[in-house]
């Protein structure tokens, strides 16, 4: 199927991390955000849409966080996101909206797995991890009603579970941040005497870091070609520890960082996901951006915005 036939597409969060970075790779999308429509009302989210009558939705919206405030905003996660994705597909239904295809997180997977990587038929084997429990049901949430839509009124809407996002113009707020945004600016704002960085946990598990330029450019490919009932993983195939992270931004600036782990608060061990089935639809050319290239991309956006303020 061709992007082509879809001559009007909404994307919801458009003004969010991801969607800036949409933008810039399809500028004709028509991108709102919550000033413009609160899709925790229904009646707000369905007025809207049929205002703007889309063939297509690239349901980005979410109440998200790091592992601190998903910590300690669980019911707030919880009730925001389940509302809001519960509007989406069921106003879209009812606006005859053809496509939709919504972002789920890989945070929604069993927190225990026997092996890894773990790929898409696992995804409602075991509980997700308890730092991301309210959050992760309510993505799981959101997969089983697009699947109850696909199934009961043969609708095209579909998932995709994309890795931990990281890059430019990301929250870099050390109270809500993730773990790649909050080690940038830590770096930057670092004593320079001591040289000396203090993380949470342990810097022993291990992420998969996706370059969020990488997948802007991967939505509109998922849009055209991703019709299935899978919960599609985008991942890339770097699988590094915190420590290994956190060593590889000192390197890539070329400054010599002392990492201090406090032991606090560590979070899932791995939750590394196979990207068999995502890079089988994007073809044997495409190569997803390392994290030594990204991570040093996103330290020069940080600090070029830091002095400009």
């Amino acid at each position: 199927m061709s992007l082509d036939k879809y001559k009007k597409v909404l994307v919801t969060g458009g003004t969010g991390f991801l969607g800036k970075h949409l933008q810039k790779i399809q500028p004709d999308w028509i991108y709102a955000n919550s000033e413009v429509c609160d899709l925790t009302s229904f009646e707000e989210t369905f007025k809207f849409f049929s205002f703007v009558k889309p063939d297509a939705i690239v349901h980005l919206a979410a109440c998200v966080g790091g592992i601190k405030a998903n910590q300690e905003n669980q019911a707030v996660f919880f009730d925001k996101n389940i509302m809001m994705n519960t509007n989406v597909i069921r106003a879209a239904h009812l606006c005859n909206v053809e496509r939709v295809i919504s972002s789920l997180s890989t945070c929604a997977f069993p927190d225990k797995i026997e092996s890894y990587p773990f790929d898409e038929n696992l995804f409602f084997n075991g509980p997700p991890p308890i730092t991301n429990f309210s959050y992760g049901y309510a993505k799981r949430a959101l997969h089983v009603q697009t699947c109850a839509y696909r199934n009961q009124y043969n609708r095209n809407y579909s998932t995709f579970c994309p890795s931990n996002l990281y890059g430019p113009e990301d929250n870099f707020d050390l109270e809500t941040s993730h773990f790649v945004a909050a080690l940038v600016r830590k770096i930057y704002e670092r004593d320079r005497q001591t040289n000396e960085v203090e993380m949470w946990g342990t810097g022993m598990p291990k992420r998969q870091h996706l370059f969020v330029e990488d997948m802007a450019v991967i939505i509109p490919k998922l849009l055209a070609h991703h019709n299935t009932d899978v919960p599609i993983i985008v991942a890339p195939d770097e699988n590094l520890s915190i420590l290994e992270s956190c060593n590889m931004l000192s390197k890539s600036i070329n400054e010599h960082v002392n990492f201090r782990f406090n032991n606090r608060l560590d979070g899932q061990f791995r939750k590394d996901g196979s990207n068999f089935k995502v890079k089988k639809l994007l073809g044997k050319n495409y190569r997803f951006t390392s994290f030594g290239v990204g991570v040093k991309k996103t330290y020069e956006w940080y600090s070029l915005s830091r002095r400009h303020n």
